[in-house]
């Protein structure tokens, strides 16, 4: 009976996962609800307590392993540059050895490109530089894990990979190089999918909404307990959403006996929650889709 009752209560309890750039903002979000969920989570990235990644933020991957543990999972931090492929295959060779050849999930969540975007520059007077190394960090890099994460995927016949983009259509997202990186993680699960149906792994590309991260706070000086007061500098900030509702999105999708047949499709927080019911950790349920709608979308028509 007690085990049935773990079950319920932590139905991701024997499940091994990756979260890549898991330091801060969505990735840290994801991590620690897959840790509520009682799963064993690897988390990533570059900033260590005792290395400083070209971020230059105070997060680290040791602080969002002990918030994973917390939850009641456990984390596992592990510092990995998923542009350099060494780094990438020693990391899955780690957990093929450590967890008997089993990995269940994988979150390809590595971005670092909003300091490399010029939202006021055409293509052609854009850094070069800075465009191609958006695409180094945001698409290289889950390009290179997945391909040393999908063997062990396919070795248990089944598994799921999440794809973390901006937006759930192949729209221009106001900059050529941002567009390119995030619909091109809408097409790598489009396109791993169908490699991998044969093996029963599932592929989906998610969406967080207006993501409340701790930049974005610090960008609208506000704090978590005050948020809403972000609003006055962007009335659309009210339909902001924490880290933690994708998190809980990605929790839910994982759990999901019936996640197979989303494969290869694109989805959002706020789509996932209408389906599995679940709400922020603040008891909120924000809609950025229908806020999208209804406050941006009908006022350029």
């Amino acid at each position: 009976m007690n085990n049935m009752h773990d079950k319920k209560q932590r139905p991701l309890k024997d499940k091994i996962a990756v979260v890549t750039g898991a330091t801060r903002g969505a990735g840290r979000g994801i991590a620690m609800m897959l840790g509520e969920a009682g799963a064993t989570v690897y988390v990533t990235g570059r900033t260590t307590k005792g290395n400083v990644s070209p971020m230059g933020r105070t997060e680290t991957i040791d602080e969002t392993a002990e918030l994973v543990t917390k939850k009641g999972g456990k984390g596992i931090p592990v510092k990995v540059d998923h542009t350099v492929e060494e780094e990438v295959k020693s990391l899955f060779q780690r957990i093929d050895k450590e967890q008997d050849g089993k990995l269940h999930i994988l979150v390809n969540d590595v971005w670092g490109g909003d300091p490399l975007t010029d939202w006021n520059a055409s293509f052609w007077e854009h850094s070069l530089q800075d465009g191609l190394l958006m695409q180094k960090n945001a698409v290289h890099s889950h390009m290179i894990t997945s391909y040393y994460a999908a063997p062990l995927l396919v070795k248990n016949d089944k598994g799921l990979i999440i794809e973390i983009t901006d937006g759930v259509d192949y729209n221009y997202r106001g900059n050529l190089y941002y567009s390119l990186a995030k619909i091109s993680a809408i097409h790598l699960a489009q396109a791993m999918a169908k490699d991998l149906e044969p093996h029963h792994v599932t592929c989906i590309a998610l969406t967080p909404g207006f993501l409340r991260s701790e930049a974005m706070l610090e960008l609208f000086e506000v704090t978590e307990e005050n948020w809403q007061e972000g609003a006055k500098k962007d009335p659309h900030f009210i339909a902001s959403e924490t880290p933690f509702f994708v998190g809980r999105a990605v929790a839910a999708l994982a759990t999901d006996p019936h996640v197979h047949r989303k494969t290869g499709t694109v989805t959002s927080s706020w789509e996932c929650a209408r389906e599995y019911g679940f709400t922020d950790v603040n008891g909120q349920t924000p809609d950025w889709g229908k806020h999208f709608e209804e406050h941006v979308l009908s006022k350029e028509t």
